[in-house]
């Protein structure tokens, strides 16, 4: 729960926020800390109860990291499982292997996607 926190930095904290805050303030802030964190759980659980409701069957293994551009983009682009069909690479005249791509003959134009400009 605490991370990289170590007991010695624990303690540590702890003096400080003695010294800063008094023993007799102390109990109070830790238990308005401890409540505020159990508010912003339970937000954060009912968000994440809301969007897999409202996103439906089709997106049950949807997790939040996924969300993050760059996961998405390595899980669903560059690994296994890609969303991109046969048919789309077909349309997009990719290349179907990593290697070097396809030169163009002389005179023939680069690929075009109408639907991107």
């Amino acid at each position: 729960m605490f991370f990289d926190v170590s007991p010695v930095e624990m303690i540590t904290i702890a003096v400080i926020a003695i010294l800063v805050f008094g023993p007799d303030k102390l109990p109070k802030l830790a238990a308005d800390a401890a409540r505020m964190l159990r508010q912003f759980r339970e937000f954060t659980q009912s968000a994440r109860t809301d969007l897999s409701r409202e996103l439906g069957p089709e997106f049950a293994d949807l997790t939040l990291e996924d969300l993050n551009p760059r996961t998405f983009v390595r899980k669903n682009l560059l690994g296994p499982g890609s969303i991109l069909d046969e048919d789309d690479l077909d349309v997009y005249d990719v290349p179907r292997s990593r290697g070097e791509p396809r030169r163009l003959e002389p005179g023939e134009l680069p690929p075009y996607d109408p639907d991107a400009t």
